[in-house]
């Protein structure tokens, strides 16, 4: 007599499993405004990534947990199952074979930071210069950005941000290649950085949300779809300026040639 096959055990979805536990978790970078900062005395984040990021979990119905990171770590984070979602990523085709990527949440530009106002009607290819010389921070997606278009450049590449920033404040570096949402913070900060520049043509690269490939397809659907209409109908811009309105930044502040939607 044969054997009866055991039933088939339905698998639990991946919002069912976030439901069940009662929480989204989210990487986040400490000093990294406008994207995230933890207050030291409260514990508290801020950031407008954290406000999307409660945003998608109020949807699910759960609570928000942070869980500390770094950028190259939210996406090993995302890789072993420690959080169920990354933002902010540059939608990178190498990161894109460790997690899924999200339909954009909005659009970031690469851009320079100068006290040299010659460096004002700089391209990318005037820049792919030996004489001229900048600093970077390395492995970021802006590090990968001067590989692949400064190659002729004296590239300086620093462990961290604080490290280039201090390179071109010093006189050591023309200026530091960045995101632009990041530049305009760092400029408020420090104004012997000089300006936000946009060398031309403007380099836009979408921001997206990581998932785990093993995610089941209900919910990068609905990561998808929830990313795409906030960046349609604008709660993603208001967010980001929300973000930046600490450092007194509005819409207007950000430089010309440079659009949040695409």
């Amino acid at each position: 007599m044969g054997v009866a096959a055991a039933p088939a055990v339905a698998q639990q979805s991946t919002i069912d499993q976030i439901k069940e536990r009662g929480v989204l978790r989210v990487p986040a970078i400490l000093n990294e405004d406008p994207y995230f900062n933890k207050d030291p005395r409260t514990g508290e984040w801020r950031g407008f990534v954290i406000d999307m990021a409660g945003d998608i979990a109020e949807t699910l119905g759960v609570e928000l947990e942070v869980v500390e990171s770094t950028w190259a770590n939210s996406i090993l984070d995302v890789q072993s199952g420690k959080a169920d979602i990354a933002l902010a990523l540059t939608a990178l085709p190498s990161r894109a074979l460790s997690i899924w990527f999200s339909a954009p949440t909005y659009y970031n530009s690469f851009v320079i930071v100068s006290p040299k106002p010659e460096f004002a009607s700089a391209t990318w290819a005037s820049l792919n210069d030996p004489a001229v010389t900048l600093a970077v921070d390395l492995g970021s997606s802006q590090d990968l950005i001067t590989q692949q278009y400064l190659p002729k450049a004296n590239v300086l590449r620093f462990k961290t941000r604080d490290e280039a920033i201090l390179a071109v404040a010093s006189g050591k570096a023309d200026a530091i290649v960045n995101t632009v949402l990041n530049s305009v913070v760092m400029v408020k900060r420090n104004a012997a950085l000089g300006q936000v520049y946009v060398p031309q043509p403007v380099l836009s690269s979408p921001s997206v949300i990581g998932i785990n490939y093993n995610a089941d397809e209900q919910f990068k659907s609905f990561i998808s779809a929830w990313a795409d209409y906030n960046r349609r109908v604008g709660n993603n811009q208001t967010w980001i300026v929300n973000g930046l309105s600490p450092f007194e930044i509005g819409l207007d502040d950000l430089p010309d040639n440079f659009d949040l939607g695409g």
